[in-house]
């Protein structure tokens, strides 16, 4: 055939419109596609495979529009119409209008993704103020010791939790409502970011045996005094002083919270509010100890954290909630720990067990104890059982972070990713300046393809906690699934947590081909965390698509009760194992297999 006059047959034929058409039409369905695919959480893998689709099909189109002509009378073949019947011409002014209705579609959906507003938060911190809420700052350290100061954090954090449990009121965490410590902020100030209409200041000062505590309410929206009382008492009356300061500020709110309670009402639920508490003086300041060095969330202060509520129980072995700390340390170690080893880690989960019994002996409604036990249950794979822990804890304490934290954590294990993200969400809305509750959310949203809100969310968690494990790996590993290698090593290198350095770039060295460098770090990190990342290690062989290493490595794991196993449903770091058959056999083994989640 002669070119000048094949190409004056594809004119004829519409090719060239039909390609633009087709062209206008995949931009217009893949716009569309990056808006409602991520509302239904589809893994990344489906957007990629839309896409290839989309180009496959493209030289198919270009052939039909050749061998074909649409007719009055249907679809015929080219070689089937005389010349004079065509109405190609016709046809392809039609495809013309089409395509300049499609390209403004598109257009505009190109300017909706480019111009819309992308939350990295919960809309749910935007929640409009109720006055059915409060929070409790940390109290000032005014003593002569310095060293008290977990005594007067201790004071405050203790009336803090005794109303979180008051049905009605909206307390704000722990976390955020101690994050103004130290600062100069006004009342509004704080009332706005923390979503409360009322706040709860005061001093703690502690000379020998006696206490002077100074306790006021104040409008956060004014800075309105309320109320305000100052107490002396013997260091043995404290737990007194600490019950007259809740029944106070429930009294003083019971207008707007419970319509109107009467006294015998509040005094009920605060006492119920108050149990597994002690009365030994000096067990309850080791329990104060014990939770002010948790709350720092590092290996020497989990070693503090450690011995403090060994010593409290150790003197009251009835403290049902020095107990449950207890058990939360241990497992800190299971999940965190590095320089535990096996044997450490063995010990410090048959520890946690039996604080938790203990605990759960004393008080069974205890929801710090509840909390241990669905814990320790995970680590035994017992993953039904551990939601149903958790819902018993959440009906008696539905705001608690933690708590949503678990919760959603095991979510994300059964692959239920709408529940799990809107449980970190709801974590991070009533805790905002959580370090951890914003990690989970952040590593969560970047496992399930929301890339660019894990990045967004990152900095917040570095600039909540530097040190907070997987801070500066999970954003390298956001990077990483987006193919942005050298940003996710860049990211990797202030990362406290050890084993994530060489874990990030032991992946990113490997998709850039780089592979005696990949080979280094993979090196690096079996060496130095086999006995505390082999989860880790598994993931970087998968990655590899080393399959036998994998499901090896993953087996180790399992045997080492490796907490990274939970999330192995929805790592996409895993995705080249899903299509063996081993994949299955192993989520069998593990409790995770769909019909053992039923």
């Amino acid at each position: 055939m002669n070119p000048k006059s094949f190409f004056g047959e594809l004119k004829r034929r519409n090719v060239y419109k039909v390609a633009i058409a087709y062209g206008v039409v995949a931009w217009l369905v893949i716009q569309a596609a990056s808006i409602f695919l991520p509302a239904f959480d589809a893994p990344p893998w489906v957007m990629k495979a839309f896409i290839i689709i989309i180009a496959l099909c493209f030289p198919v189109a270009l052939v039909l529009s050749w061998a074909f002509e649409i007719t009055p009378e249907g679809i015929k073949l080219e070689s089937e119409i005389a010349p004079n019947e065509s109405i190609a011409r016709r046809t392809g002014r039609k495809i013309v209008g089409i395509t300049v209705v499609l390209a403004v579609i598109a257009a505009g959906l190109l300017a909706f993704n480019l111009f819309r507003t992308k939350p990295t938060t919960s809309p749910t911190t935007a929640a409009p103020i109720t006055n059915k809420s409060v929070a409790v700052l940390a109290f000032a350290n005014l003593s002569d010791d310095k060293g008290s100061e977990y005594f007067s954090d201790g004071i405050s954090e203790e009336l803090l939790t005794v109303l979180q449990k008051i049905p009605g009121l909206h307390v704000a965490a722990r976390t955020s409502a101690f994050s103004f410590k130290g600062k100069n902020a006004t009342a509004q100030e704080i009332g706005q970011k923390l979503g409360v209409a009322h706040l709860v200041e005061g001093s703690v000062r502690k000379a020998g045996d006696i206490v002077r505590i100074a306790a006021r309410l104040t409008r956060a929206d004014t800075g309105e005094q309320l109320w305000s009382e100052n107490y002396t008492r013997n260091l043995k009356d404290v737990f007194a002083v600490q019950t007259e300061l809740a029944q106070t500020i429930v009294g003083q709110l019971s207008g707007q919270l419970t319509n109107g309670a009467a006294d015998p009402v509040i005094q009920a639920q605060v006492q119920a509010a108050e149990k597994g508490s002690t009365r030994n003086v000096e067990a309850h300041q080791y329990y104060l100890q014990g939770r002010f060095y948790s709350g720092r969330f590092s290996e020497k202060s989990a070693g503090e954290a450690l011995a403090a509520y060994q010593r409290a129980v150790e003197l009251d072995p009835s403290f049902a909630l020095a107990w449950a700390g207890l058990a939360q340390i241990h497992l800190w170690y299971c999940k965190w720990s590095p320089e535990a080893g096996r044997t450490g880690f063995d010990t410090h989960l048959a520890g946690a067990r039996e604080a938790t019994a203990r605990a759960l002996s004393l008080e069974p409604n205890l929801p710090e104890a509840l909390l241990a036990r669905s814990e320790v249950q995970q680590f035994d794979s017992d993953w039904n059982g551990a939601a149903e822990t958790l819902r018993t804890a959440l009906t008696l304490a539905p705001a608690n972070p933690a708590l949503l934290i678990a919760a959603g954590s095991l979510a994300m294990a059964k692959e239920d990713t709408v529940r799990g993200i809107a449980l970190y969400r709801e974590a991070v809305a009533l805790d905002p300046v959580n370090p951890q509750a914003r990690g989970f959310l952040a590593y969560n949203l970047a496992a399930t393809g929301r890339s660019a809100e894990a990045q967004a969310e990152y900095p917040r968690v570095v600039e909540l906690n530097p040190a907070a494990p997987w801070a500066h790996a999970g954003l390298g590993l956001s990077f990483l699934l987006e193919g942005k290698f050298d940003e996710a090593v860049a990211s990797a290198q202030d990362e406290a947590a050890e084993w994530g350095r060489p874990l990030i770039v032991a992946l990113a060295r490997w998709g850039q081909k780089r592979i005696p460098e990949a080979d280094a770090a993979l090196a690096q990190l079996t060496d130095g965390f086999a006995d505390t990342a082999a989860y880790q290690i598994a993931e970087v062989h998968a990655y590899r698509e080393d399959k036998d290493r994998a499901f090896e490595w993953l087996e180790r794991a399992r045997r080492q009760r490796d907490r990274g196993l939970v999330s192995m449903r929805r790592d996409p770091l895993l995705a080249n194992l899903k299509g063996d058959p081993r994949w299955n056999a192993f989520l069998h083994t593990m409790g995770l297999a769909d019909d053992q989640l039923r």
